[in-house]
Formats: structure tokens, sequence, C-alpha cells
């Protein structure tokens, strides 16, 4: 399972790709508006140099024609964007469309298996199941996920899952588990996918062990 970033903070996506884990990023309205008032074009252009892999970025129109227009000149921006359509009749349409362009779609706000079929079907690259938001009334996040991978496994569709809405490692652990191909987390889960305090406990002691016998002489020359 691949990782993306689910941010438009610039300092958070160099980050997490000098680690060499990160490999993709998806950005939203409300994550950008979280930046302050930003040139979105340009803020997206920059994300794009950053990151090896796609990079999802939202179209705003709620009309078919709109979107489509929209997102062809989204993807003009750089090679590695994905256009992020919602999962509506309207944005069935524009998937269709810019399906058959060859342009890569991810259908965000997906909260149904139904919803995932029809983003298949339209020609969506991505679909984007949101875990966290159907945790909040209630509903299993993470078991949509499973249903789709099986659905998109059973039938060999070519549609790729983005495990979205992650809130938690857990979240990250069950995505991987139920075998989505990207899981799209914040950074604060990044970097606590990476810390351990047994980690912690243990380069103390390694440390401790042995500057008791060379003190604090390194081990090259």
């Amino acid at each position: 399972m691949r990782l993306f970033l689910d941010t438009a903070n610039l300092e958070h996506i160099r980050h997490g790709v000098e680690l060499g884990v990160v490999t993709g990023v998806t950005t939203n309205p409300s994550l950008v508006s979280k930046e302050g008032k930003v040139d979105y074009r340009s803020l997206v252009k920059e994300i794009c140099a950053i990151v090896p892999g796609p990079v999802s970025t939202e179209v705003l129109s709620l009309d078919a024609d709109a979107m489509v227009a929209e997102a062809r000149e989204i993807i003009t921006w750089a090679e590695n964007i994905a256009v992020k359509i919602p999962a509506t009749p309207q944005g069935l349409k524009a998937t269709s469309i810019l399906a058959r362009d060859g342009i890569r779609v991810n259908m965000t706000l997906c909260f149904s298996l139904n919803q995932a079929m029809l983003a298949s079907e339209a020609g969506a690259a991505y679909v984007s199941p949101f875990v966290g938001r159907l945790d909040d009334i209630g509903e299993d996040g993470m078991q949509l996920v499973v249903d789709i991978v099986n659905y998109l496994s059973y039938y060999n569709r070519p549609t790729q899952v983005i495990a979205a809405s992650i809130r938690h490692t857990a979240h990250c652990l069950s995505a991987a588990k139920a075998g989505a191909h990207i899981a799209t987390i914040p950074y604060g889960v990044l970097l606590q996918m990476v810390a351990h305090p047994l980690t912690e406990i243990g380069i103390k002691r390694f440390a401790d062990d042995w500057n008791k016998v060379m003190g604090t002489a390194g081990i090259l020359p």
C-alpha cells in the first residue's frame, strides 16, 4: 500500500518525500484554505514539483460541463495531476468524458459501494472512500474500503482505492490489511506511524552501553 499525504502544507510534503515514504498528495479546498490566502495554481504546481507521484487537485464546479472545462485547465499545470471529482451524477458524467480523454480522475467523497461501482464504470482511475467521516456518523468506514477492494478485485477493475479521511494509525493498518492500494494520511499520522516508545528506549540503551565502554567516541576514526 502506497502512502500519500492529505495536505497542502509544503513543509510537511517536503519532509514526507525526504523520508522516502510519500509518493503522492491529495488536496481539497479545506486543506488549501488552512494555508491562508494563496495562489491556488502556484501552490499546486509547487506541490507537483516536490512529489514524484500523483497530486489530486479538486474541481470546484458542480455542473458536468464546467467540471470538464476546469479539469482540462488544471491538468495543464503539471504532468502528475489527477483531478478530484465528487461522486454525484454530474461528477460521473464529467468523469466519463475526462476518462475518455485519458485524464486521471480521483472520484472523491465516496460513501457507498454503489458510488464506487459507478465511479469505476465511469472510468475513474481512483476512488476515495472517506473512512473517518463514515465512522463519525456511526457507520463502519473501513468495511466500505474492504467492500470496494473486494468488488474491484473480483471484477478485475483497474480503478485503485485511496483510503481517505484517515484519522489515526489504526485506520492506516486496517486499510493495508483490507488491500487498499493507497492510504492518504495527515502529516501527524505519518509521524505517529514511525514513532514507538520501545524504539526510543532501545536507542538510548545502545548509546548508554556504548558510552560506558567507549566514551563519547563514534565508530568512524
